[in-house]
């Protein structure tokens, strides 16, 4: 596993998985009820409920997705070195470092799914302007996001940004329709 420096150390799989999943998980589950009465029911709580939803969902499936593929490269490796043992390789130092890879990238991944979960719909909570306008808020984010990762891709960030945005609209509808919260 290489080393990297400064901007290259920040893990980008679960930076960008947790922030792209606490967007759409945040329009999915507060889309009904900001769209319901106005609103009325958008408060810090269900922001924080929200987040902490996000946190939790996206720290599990990373560690399980990460550490998974890991392993099987370890697996993969000692095949094709012909270790006598699959799991030879996973008992050695780059077995603990697959774990605390593992380890690195579910912290990173909830947090940043909490704060791509909350900070949209604490920003639209705390902003003088209807609750219909944290969707807004929300789905900009996302498209915020897509114009990072097109950057960091080297790709057009226009049709990243479109991407996103347009991924943010269907899941607000859907969560819409669900009305979960």
């Amino acid at each position: 596993m290489a080393r990297r420096t400064g901007w290259g150390r920040m893990p980008v799989l679960p930076t960008l998985l947790g922030l792209s999943d606490g967007i759409l998980s945040a329009l999915a589950l507060a889309a009904g009820a900001i769209l319901r009465d106005g609103g009325g029911r958008l408060d810090v709580a269900l922001a924080l409920r929200v987040g902490v939803a996000c946190l939790v969902t996206a720290a599990f499936t990373m560690f399980v997705a990460f550490y998974a593929e890991r392993r099987t490269d370890l697996r993969r490796a000692s095949r094709q070195l012909n270790l006598t043992e699959p799991g030879r390789l996973a008992a050695t130092n780059l077995g603990r470092q697959v774990l605390e890879e593992s380890l690195v990238a579910t912290l990173v991944a909830g947090v940043a799914s909490f704060v791509g979960a909350v900070a949209p719909l604490l920003l639209g909570i705390l902003l003088p302007v209807p609750p219909s306008a944290t969707l807004v808020i929300t789905v900009g984010a996302l498209g915020a996001l897509g114009w990072v990762i097109g950057t960091m891709l080297a790709a057009s960030r226009l049709r990243w940004c479109l991407a996103m945005l347009l991924g943010g609209v269907i899941v607000t509808v859907v969560g819409a329709m669900l009305d979960i919260a």
